[in-house]
């Protein structure tokens, strides 16, 4: 089951205690809520008194802020005090009918139901419901109300294409639900919502494709999402860290996308996808180093064209991993393994510099790292130029004074560009830290080091799991999985990627439905 299950034990199994039953008492039932929600003065109690003669009292409770007005005024509200005097219930036994009335004739809202317990009906009402309550009737009816601010649907700001489309999720989570639904038209589309967060009670929910999803990696989703035990989840990225099979690992292995069409083409392989309120980003899991190094724009372009762009992604992304590494070995270590006149031109820009080759390029690393951080955490235009600026100011002043060579400022410069290629920031982030391994190891036993730091990478890569697929698939499964070579390093022509990844449900391997399939060999016959 995974390192994750050994640290979290069996918390997830703890028994939720029930709640308090509501009272027949509309006085007690709001004296009960007041005090939970004591001190809480963005909570609003609104009593009323509803019937023909105005004898049954009701009264709402909603959060200020959360709920929408107009909903509330005109279709709530104007419904309690002035319709059910209209169409009353029979006079005789007023009070026992006039909560079935309100429900089934009164309130025009498009979503109600009744709890039985204070605890849902609170959670309800910091949720943004309403919680609709009336004397003599021992529930609470919960209706849907809420209508806070949001932000619009706009392009994702990490993961622009120049082709594709241009929406990307939000923090609101139905609206996250609704953008992966309207492009996923299937009933067999399933959505299993829930909470999470002891005290936050934060909404999310597993969406899969029921006939595709491998049913035995669903299970071991749900099966540590459900050992979550903690206070608050405020991002998406508190489940990734809770649920992943290595924490130790500078790899992340489960992918976030701001883009739904990267997360229905997950969906469409078999993955299942994540998503948490207040957060515009979606898990997808299991994930693969291969799937992060790719982009949602590689599938909108021709076979030809994408490929080309894999390659160079790829090689950008080796050069960030080792090119500072690279130069500290042969600099120090085997210079002869250069040309003379190139080693003499390197030898003579290092004259004077008061630092090996390591430490120069430990500072100058470091330095880059300070500018790319400043320029994130400052205001877009400034951080822009900060990092321009910054970069060539500082880099032509260590050089004329002597600090670093002007190549190593090459170096520097050319590997930071390699790892803005890289579009998973996870995935960049650690090929960042490893760099420094890397150049450890360079400057402490040359080209041997840095060939022992490979062995170690790649064994740990090739140990990596993420929800018990292969880290590398298909690079290290090639044997039984080699169609799945065709969308790694190279992207195949679309018409001839007719089966989904290994990863998908067996019997639903191939994209095509029989009908297709049999007119397609009839084709290929005739």
């Amino acid at each position: 089951m995974g390192l994750w299950k050994k640290l979290l034990g069996n918390k997830g199994e703890k028994k939720q205690e029930e709640g308090q039953a509501p009272h027949k008492s509309i006085e007690m039932n709001i004296k009960t809520i007041k005090e939970i929600l004591k001190d809480c003065d963005d909570i609003v109690y609104r009593e009323v008194e509803v019937g023909v003669e105005n004898n049954v009292k009701a009264a709402i409770i909603y959060t200020d802020g959360m709920i929408d007005r107009n909903l509330l005024n005109n279709y709530i509200l104007n419904n309690i005090m002035l319709t059910v005097r209209m169409t009353p219930p029979s006079p005789e036994d007023i009070k026992k009918q006039i909560a079935s009335h309100l429900k089934d004739h009164s309130l025009a809202v498009s979503e109600m139901k009744e709890v039985e317990t204070i605890d849902e009906g609170v959670t309800s009402i910091l949720s943004g419901d309403t919680v609709l309550l009336i004397d003599n009737y021992d529930k609470l009816i919960i209706v849907a109300s809420k209508g806070w601010q949001a932000r619009g649907v706009s392009e994702p700001v990490t993961e622009i294409v120049i082709r594709g489309p241009r929406d990307g999720f939000v923090e609101t989570f139905r609206v996250n639900t609704a953008l992966i639904r309207r492009r996923v038209r299937d009933p067999k589309l399933k959505l299993k919502a829930q909470q999470v967060g002891v005290r936050s009670k934060t909404d999310m929910a597993i969406i899969y494709i029921e006939d595709i999803v491998n049913k035995k990696i669903l299970k071991e989703v749900e099966e540590r999402i459900k050992t979550i035990d903690m206070d608050a989840i405020l991002d998406s990225g508190y489940i990734e860290q809770l649920i992943e099979d290595n924490w130790l690992s500078p790899f992340p292995q489960i992918q976030n996308t701001e883009r739904p069409d990267v997360a229905v083409a997950a969906l469409y392989e078999g993955r299942i996808v994540i998503l948490v309120d207040n957060s515009p980003f979606a898990l997808i899991a299991p994930t693969t180093l291969n799937a992060m190094l790719q982009s949602a724009e590689d599938y909108y372009e021709r076979w030809n064209i994408a490929t080309a762009v894999r390659l160079l992604r790829y090689l950008a992304a080796i050069i960030s991993l080792l090119l500072p590494s690279l130069y500290v070995a042969i600099t120090s270590f085997h210079p002869q393994m250069i040309p003379t006149k190139l080693a003499l031109s390197i030898a003579t820009t290092r004259q004077g510099v008061p630092f090996p080759a390591i430490v120069e390029a430990l500072i100058m690393e470091t330095t880059i790292e300070l500018l790319r951080e400043a320029g994130v955490r400052l205001p877009g235009p400034i951080g822009a130029t900060i990092g321009i600026v910054g970069g060539l100011v500082i880099g032509q002043a260590a050089v004329e004074a002597g600090i670093v060579s002007p190549l190593m400022v090459i170096v520097v410069a050319v590997t930071a560009i390699s790892s803005f290629a890289i579009p998973s920031y996870n995935v960049a982030i650690g090929f960042r830290l490893l760099r420094f391994g890397f150049i450890f190891a360079a400057g402490s036993f040359g080209l041997y080091g840095i060939s022992l730091a490979k062995l170690l990478l790649l064994s740990h890569l090739c140990g990596l799991k993420s929800f018990g697929m292969p880290y590398l698939h298909p690079f290290v499964t090639f044997v039984e999985d080699i169609g799945d070579i065709k969308d790694t390093v190279i992207r195949a022509p679309m018409p001839s990627m007719n089966n989904r990844e290994s990863i998908a449900n067996k019997n639903e391997r191939n994209r095509l439905d029989d009908k297709q399939e049999e007119e397609k060999y009839k084709e290929e016959e005739e």
